[in-house]
């Protein structure tokens, strides 16, 4: 696994987090442990790590990996929306940097029964903590049209959210939807309509052939499981909470929903008055929390992209706590 497994943007992380043999720091992500090794290694002798997860199978792949530094590490398996309260019970209060990797790990993708991707047949179960009550195939087969077409707007900003809705629920009249890939021939055959029978412009259908149609439904879904947008406002609070004053706040999105969420935490965040505009004086008494490091996010560079394809989309934006 730790082959397959690449870092995104391991150096820009490495410069922005700033680690030293004095830090402690949060990978409040870990996944395998790629970014975690590179922070360990920078912090050497003796800065320290807290590594979360919500996949308990990811963090024994983690734990394997960062054997060698057993001493400096402490794995919890959790959730970084509570990062506050996890940190509590190990009696820590503030810590240097956090790191937040949002993506997928690749064992969660390479896996075909954990139901990420579309690429090879599975089970449609898409949970991160395998604790969680409702997978993927639930919503699936007993959400309603409404639900579905909510979901797949809304998560997925997928614009033949209808026309897939419909399509489910007729085929779930006769059999369960219970595979990756009987909901990805099932999206395939709407856009193959839509593309062939409709007046859709060259643009549009440009733009959808650069990646598989059941791309968007899939993260819709993948999100709406694992409750990721709501665990991701809660845990960028978190963050910020328990951040010392210039520590490093760090954060990997890797689609616009979740960057536009740490966009406005992070504008809002270094706001130091949020009165009204025509307000003659601040009353507000409002506190800034951050300045903001990157006005721009940091993305990957072309020989990046090339040696980890799965980079392309991720976006990078860093905090510092005041």
């Amino acid at each position: 696994m730790s082959e397959t497994h690449i870092p995104v943007l391991r150096n820009e992380i490495l410069i922005f987090l700033q680690p030293n043999p004095n830090g402690l720091y949060v990978d409040g992500t870990i996944g395998l442990g790629g970014h975690s090794i590179c922070i360990l290694k920078k912090s050497h002798p003796s800065g320290r790590l807290i590594g979360i997860d919500m996949d308990a199978e990811a963090l024994e792949v983690a734990k394997n990996r960062l054997h060698s530094f057993k001493n400096r590490l402490r794995l919890i398996h959790g959730n970084f929306a509570e990062l506050q309260r996890l940190l509590n019970t190990c009696g820590i209060s503030k810590v240097d940097g956090v790191l937040l990797d949002l993506g997928v790990s690749s064992l969660q993708l390479d896996t075909p029964e954990r139901g990420f991707s579309f690429q090879n047949m599975g089970s449609l179960d898409m949970r991160m903590d395998m604790r969680l009550s409702t997978s993927a195939s639930q919503i699936v087969n007993q959400s309603t049209s409404e639900k579905l077409i909510q979901i797949f707007k809304e998560y997925g900003e997928e614009r033949y959210a209808k026309q897939i809705a419909q399509q489910i629920v007729d085929v779930r009249k006769n059999t369960t939807i219970g595979t990756t890939t009987q909901l990805a021939e099932i999206v395939e055959r709407v856009y193959s309509y839509k593309v062939k029978y409709t007046k859709d412009s060259k643009k549009k259908q440009s733009r959808d052939n650069r990646i598989h149609p059941a791309t968007r439904v899939f993260q819709a879904l993948r999100i709406e499981v694992n409750s990721e947008l709501q665990n991701l406002s809660q845990g960028l609070d978190a963050a910020i909470s328990v951040l010392k004053s210039g520590g490093h706040l760090c954060v990997i999105s890797f689609h616009s929903l979740e960057d536009r969420i740490v966009k406005q935490h992070f504008r809002q965040w270094a706001k130091t008055c949020i009165c009204p505009p025509k307000t003659p004086v601040c009353i507000c008494k409002h506190e800034k929390l951050l300045d903001v490091v990157t006005s721009k996010p940091v993305i990957p560079s072309q020989d990046e992209i090339d040696a980890n394809p799965r980079a392309r989309s991720a976006k990078l934006r860093v905090a510092t706590r005041v």
